[in-house]
């Protein structure tokens, strides 16, 4: 081998060292969305998950209740349930209903609120 084949073969083994280096970097990333897809996801199960024990709570302790009362729903208490699910973070109105919030307030929440009022 002379010097000029050593130097074109180090010269593509460069080039394949970069273009390696470069498809780790895209893997990097799309791995780094995944894990960040992954923990928000992880939050909003447990938050989902929290809210439904607490539903299912509220709801034993209400057919308890029930039981109890002839009349059932007290006039106005779904839209007091509504607005404790508001206030916990989660939508209200039709567009998102259940969805978590953005720590900002909702237009359409807050205008099924209005109409209530």
């Amino acid at each position: 081998m002379n010097n000029r084949q050593i130097f074109d073969q180090v010269s593509d083994m460069e080039k394949q060292i970069g273009e390696l280096y470069e498809q780790l970097g895209d893997l990097k990333g799309r791995l780094s969305s995944l894990l960040e897809e992954n923990h928000r996801l992880q939050v909003e199960n447990h938050n989902l998950r929290n809210h439904l024990e607490q539903t299912n709570e509220e709801t034993q302790s209400t057919e308890a209740a029930e039981k109890h009362s002839v009349k059932g729903l007290l006039p106005g208490e779904g839209h007091d349930n509504l607005a404790r699910l508001y206030e916990e973070g989660f939508h209200i109105c039709n567009l998102e209903f259940g969805s978590p919030r953005q720590d900002e307030d909702c237009i359409f929440c807050l205008d099924f609120f209005a109409k209530r009022t």
